[in-house]
């Protein structure tokens, strides 16, 4: 089966990228999620919070700025370097 996955931040090229695999198990595992500043985004992301920890997840919670750029870097590798899975909340 072959997953495309459209990058909205440019079409011009299309970006060819491999996904990585998703692991077997959150247990034990540190989560982060991001709320992307979307109204109710927190709403769903609390919810998520709770079903990760029941399951034995570690959950680290980030915000950006605003939802109408991409995640600054400086955030970006704050996530990438303190967890091994990350979520991303959309919600209106």
């Amino acid at each position: 089966m072959t997953t495309t996955i459209l990058d909205p931040t440019s079409e011009r090229t299309v970006a060819h990228r491999t996904l990585l695999e998703r692991p077997t198990t959150l247990s034990g595992m540190t989560v982060g999620l991001l709320d992307i500043s979307k109204a109710r985004g927190d709403v769903f992301l609390d919810r998520l919070e709770q079903r990760l920890t029941e399951v034995g997840a570690k959950v680290k919670r980030f915000k950006k700025p605003t939802f109408t750029k991409p995640a600054p870097v400086d955030l970006r590798h704050e996530i990438a370097s303190q967890c091994q899975v990350v979520i991303e909340a959309l919600a209106d």
